[in-house]
């Protein structure tokens, strides 16, 4: 997921929310889900679209105000933009499309180009199921000259933000955490994912089996029928690249202009994204060692490399052995991996990340520390209710996508076969998750991805979130797309964030243009430069 912490129209920072993957699942494992395919999608010619989106009443936006009421800030901040805000209905089922009905909740902030007006615009943060609308007024001043000629839209994916939601009630939640350095740590995620599902189910198990990427993608075309347009263009970030790859698969004459920036494997569905980051994120924190020993006069950390990641090394074990105590909260080995990469998904917080190692460092050493405010979001996210909503709704996208192992014992064994090549990252990527145990199976197999879709893929070439190589897969699954690499750059969320003149610049001219660069790109920092 984007998270964005400033948005403007030069440089904005993004960190990505880090996914714990479970590895998909293989011939004669026990699936939490192998249901038949029950959703005809077509020969991905929108066949099956048609049935949904153009019924004779049509599907339509119920428009009104933004704001919900006097405590609603950020719907009055856009009711003050000029945004627009509605409903559209969807069905619940699209296997029975007159049947039960949601709604996915929209916000337009109409071109500013009307003479120049190419169509609308949805945009997507990823997570999956990350609410979009409130950040609307920022993607309209980012984009410039490029948005102006674009009705902006804003989705809440079903069963997030301001659509029909999702709450599953949780007061501490399982993503990005680790399943820690023993059987014990293990042992207490199993436990969690276990009581995670079954609250779900308990509050949610009539609707939570109808959350997938490939309904969001349906609920897109609802959304391109009800605003008037024969066709859409999207720009997705994160999972949002996922969401925006199986529309161009379902609906591909109906495709735009579509940007796919931080790019995953389409191969990867559902919780099986980073079963493989655990490498590239050890190549990422040996590099910040590097940074951080260069400075350890400011930090403290070590003068080397080697005693740097000794320094991590310690804070982690420590934390296996006892819990870190830090600012009232008990820090462990479940928590301390996603501490370090939350910071590490990006180069510009090398600082960030330097202070938290020095933080959990000194409380390992047994120190009074104090919570940083990089600890103190996580922990509110990991530890308490405040993102309930958000983390079910995530899930239950994540568990309807693809079928994943059931048995325990078998994420166990994954783990100790792959702990000794990265004893911190990779119990964090191959963690059990809900939906081990989870009470809805997934309704249809993942759309397979393979189409000649005009659409320009980004990425930065040290991403530990969304990787190079499944950048990579993307662009070979979308023949008929281009891609453009941001060099040397270690950072979630590159066009309108990075502040990278040769990305923003090719990524605006072919939304205006509609023509793709006649060869991948690949870019070096700064305003304007470019390398083939």
């Amino acid at each position: 997921m984007i998270t964005t912490r400033r948005l403007t129209t030069t440089a904005a920072l993004a960190a990505g929310l880090c996914i714990a993957a479970a590895p998909p699942a293989s011939a004669g494992m026990a699936l939490a889900g192998s249901a038949p395919l029950m959703i005809t999608t077509g020969a991905g010619d929108g066949t099956f679209a048609a049935g949904a989106t153009d019924r004779r009443s049509g599907p339509t936006a119920a428009w009104h105000t933004c704001s919900l009421g006097p405590e609603d800030e950020e719907g009055q901040a856009l009711d003050a933009a000029g945004v627009e805000c509605g409903d559209v209905t969807v069905p619940v089922d699209y296997a029975k499309p007159r049947g039960r009905t949601m709604t996915v909740a929209i916000a337009r902030s109409r071109a500013t180009d009307p003479a120049n007006r190419i169509g609308s615009m949805i945009i997507n943060l990823g997570g999956p199921a990350s609410p979009v609308i409130g950040v609307v007024p920022l993607a309209r001043e980012a984009m410039g000259d490029a948005g102006a000629r674009f009705d902006l839209i804003g989705m809440d994916p079903r069963f997030a933000g301001r659509s029909t939601p999702v709450d599953c009630g949780w007061q501490e939640n399982w993503l990005p955490r680790s399943s820690g350095a023993d059987r014990e740590s293990f042992t207490r995620m199993v436990k969690l994912a276990k009581d995670l599902a079954k609250r779900c189910g308990r509050s949610h198990g009539a609707d939570i089996e109808y959350a997938s990427t490939a309904n969001s993608a349906r609920d897109m075309d609802m959304i391109r029928a009800a605003l008037g347009e024969t066709k859409l263009s999207y720009l997705g970030y994160s999972q949002g690249t996922f969401l925006g790859a199986v529309y161009t698969q379902l609906f591909p004459q109906r495709a735009d202009r579509i940007v796919l920036d931080s790019a995953v494997d389409p191969t990867r569905p559902g919780t099986s994204l980073l079963r493989n980051a655990a490498p590239r994120r050890e190549a990422a924190l040996a590099e910040w060692a590097r940074w951080a020993a260069a400075r350890d006069g400011e930090y403290g950390l070590g003068a080397t490399a080697e005693e740097v990641l000794a320094t991590v090394n310690h804070v982690y074990t420590a934390s296996a052995r006892q819990p870190l105590r830090i600012g009232g909260h008990a820090i462990d080995d479940t928590i301390v991996p996603a501490a370090i990469t939350r910071s590490l998904s990006d180069d510009a917080t090398n600082g960030e990340l330097a202070e938290t190692v020095s933080i959990l460092a000194t409380a390992a050493r047994g120190g009074a520390a104090e919570l940083n405010e990089a600890l103190t979001d996580l922990l509110s996210s990991l530890l308490t209710g405040d993102e309930s909503a958000l983390h079910s709704a995530q899930t239950a996208i994540m568990c309807g996508d693809a079928a994943v192992p059931r048995d325990p014992e078998w994420y166990w064994h994954d783990i100790q076969a792959h702990r000794a090549e990265s004893p911190l990252f990779s119990p964090m990527s191959r963690t059990i998750t809900p939906c081990a145990f989870w009470p809805a199976t997934p309704l249809e197999r993942p759309v397979s991805i393979g189409n000649r879709v005009p659409a320009l893929i980004v990425q930065a070439e040290k991403d530990i979130d969304a990787q190079l190589p499944g950048a990579q897969a993307l662009h070979k699954a979308l023949a008929g797309s281009r891609m453009v690499t941001l060099e040397g750059a270690r950072t979630h969320g590159v066009y309108l964030f990075r502040g990278a003149g040769c990305v923003d610049e090719t990524v605006n001219a072919y939304l205006t243009s509609g023509r793709l660069p006649t060869a991948d790109l690949r870019c070096a920092e700064g305003p304007t430069e470019r390398m083939r």
